[in-house]
C-alpha cells in the first residue's frame, strides 16, 4: 500500500512540476513577442533623431552659403566704390 501512495504521490509531484514548467516556456515567446515591438520603437526614435539632425545640418549648410554669397557681394561693392574714389 506504501508503494502504491508512493508512486501516486510522485506522479502528482511530476505532473504539477511539468505544468509549472510548461506555463513558464509558453509565457516565454509572448515575452519576447513584446521585446521586439519596444525595439521598434526605438529605432524609430533613433530615425528621427538623424532626420532632426539632417535638416539642421541642411539648415546651417544653406546659412554658410548664403552667408558666403554676402560676403562676396560686399566685396563686390568696395571693389567698384574703390575705383570710383581713385
Amino acid at each position: 500500500m506504501k508503494k502504491v501512495l508512493a508512486s501516486i504521490v510522485a506522479a502528482l509531484v511530476a505532473m504539477s512540476f511539468s505544468a509549472v514548467v510548461f506555463a513558464a516556456e509558453v509565457a516565454t515567446p509572448a515575452a519576447d513577442a513584446a521585446a521586439p515591438a519596444v525595439e521598434k520603437k526605438e529605432v524609430k526614435k533613433a530615425k528621427k533623431v538623424k532626420k532632426a539632425k539632417k535638416v539642421k545640418k541642411a539648415k546651417k549648410a544653406k546659412k554658410e552659403i548664403k552667408a558666403k554669397k554676402e560676403m562676396k557681394e560686399m566685396e563686390m561693392k568696395k571693389e567698384e566704390a574703390a575705383p570710383a574714389a581713385k
